[in-house]
């Protein structure tokens, strides 16, 4: 993903006026906002479970890792929590009115879904790129969707004007009170199923879930350490920390669309600044890494963006050695075909799975002995397709792409010097060479 802007956040233009005092974190959220938020919260939302992982402890060298599944939250995300407890707190006549949100994906759910309980009519605007998955789920919830624009910032424009066209509500994805104090009830939940926790691992987009749960844990005990995680083409709290001052990203690049955003604005920020330790990056491919271990490991599917903590834990990103980590595994919609690409992305840097060009002769008699010869490896042929042929390949010959899936790249790399041996076969490149 490249654009200008494709997360939930607003464009630039929304900081407070010059000369203005900045919020402190507790003028934002405060403890009590979020136990109140659960009370409101009960029997709405689920109480995630937190999922202890004896493989990610030794993988990481903590001494124990919890996961917490909020991607088996309603509307397979934590976005439920803010927006319902957001949406309950609006004035009658606004209620009446109706709410509007701007949304690539889970909190136009969590919007959708407040909206059906509190009998709260909902429109949601999307850009153009959102998956159609993601639209149908959406309105399966009872919303009115709208497409428009190219990008998340002609949505967010085009959701402000209906806003005062019609009189509608807007329900912020991250910068506001109530979303922030929603979000943070993870973070109660968290130190009742986990209470010799030392650090949680957190996703950040624009930055309302990593407040809430920080609020909540530094109150609790200063010494938990909040991390927050980001991919590389999507990493601009760390910069904002370091200078100080919200720092905004000229564009985003990254599979990760949950938390494609470009900046933190001006609450996320002041909470983030005050109760968050640190900002760690991971590559896109750490985070297809960390999708394929939670398919195998925990029996799990998750987005990109919601693996994104536990990409950090495995990838060393941050020292976790002898502690008890909380991973927040944020959310978990994705479509079957991403979800398979991510996994074979992960599989790939694993070791696990291996593409090759083939050149094959006697096609397509030829494919017994490729496949016998793949079998007889204990490998397994997941994906052989005829390719179009070139001036580089021998007429004589046929150019073959396949895929084949091993227990780890030592079994694959015998698989393919076998092949290349093979009369009739020759290996032209595979993907275990680069």
């Amino acid at each position: 993903m490249n654009s200008e802007r494709t997360g939930d956040g607003p464009p630039a233009g929304d900081d407070p006026p010059a000369g203005d005092d900045p919020p402190t974190a507790d003028d934002i959220v405060t403890v009590a906002d979020v136990e109140a938020a659960r009370e409101r919260l009960d029997e709405v939302v689920h109480r995630t479970p937190l999922d202890r992982s004896t493989t990610f402890a030794e993988r990481s060298g903590a001494a124990s890792v919890g996961l917490k599944l909020e991607n088996m939250q309603r509307t397979g995300s934590f976005k439920s929590r803010g927006a319902y407890n957001t949406m309950a707190q609006l004035p009658p006549a606004e209620r009446e009115r109706g709410v509007i949100a701007s949304s690539a994906g889970n909190h136009a759910q969590g919007v959708a879904f407040a909206g059906g309980l509190l009998d709260i009519d909902t429109t949601i605007v999307v850009p153009e790129v959102t998956p159609s998955s993601k639209i149908e789920a959406t309105r399966g919830y009872g919303a009115d969707v709208v497409v428009e624009g190219d990008i998340y910032e002609r949505s967010y424009e085009h959701a402000l004007s209906l806003a005062d066209e019609k009189e509608l509500t807007f329900v912020h994805p991250f910068d506001d009170e109530a979303i922030i104090a929603g979000q943070g009830t993870v973070g109660l939940e968290l130190l009742e199923q986990y209470p010799e926790l030392d650090t949680v691992l957190v996703s950040i987009g624009g930055g309302g879930l990593i407040s809430g749960i920080a609020t909540v844990l530094k109150a609790h005990d200063p010494d938990i350490r909040v991390v927050g995680v980001q991919p590389e083409g999507a990493f601009h709290a760390k910069p904002s920390l370091e200078r100080d001052e919200i720092h905004e990203l000229p564009d985003v690049d990254t599979v990760a669309e949950g938390i494609a955003d470009t900046r933190l604005l001006e609450k996320t920020f002041a909470v983030v600044r005050e109760r968050v330790d640190d900002v760690v990056s991971v590559t896109d491919r750490e985070m297809s890494v960390a999708v394929t271990l939670l398919a195998e490991r925990a029996k799990t599917v998750v987005e990109a963006a919601g693996a994104a903590p536990l990409a950090a834990l495995c990838s060393g990103a941050v020292d976790v050695a002898d502690e008890h980590v909380a991973v927040v595994v944020s959310g978990g919609n994705v479509n079957l075909a991403e979800h398979a690409e991510l996994t074979r992305t992960g599989r790939m840097e694993l070791g696990r799975y291996a593409e090759a060009n083939l050149s094959v002769a006697d096609w397509p008699s030829g494919l017994e002995t490729l496949t016998d010869t793949v079998d007889n490896h204990g490998a397994e042929l997941e994906e052989l397709e005829r390719t179009r042929r070139t001036n580089a390949d021998e007429p004589n010959r046929t150019p073959v792409k396949i895929g084949v899936a091993g227990s780890g790249p030592k079994q694959l790399s015998s698989l393919l010097v076998a092949l290349d041996h093979r009369d009739g076969i020759a290996v032209v490149n595979d993907s275990l060479d680069g």
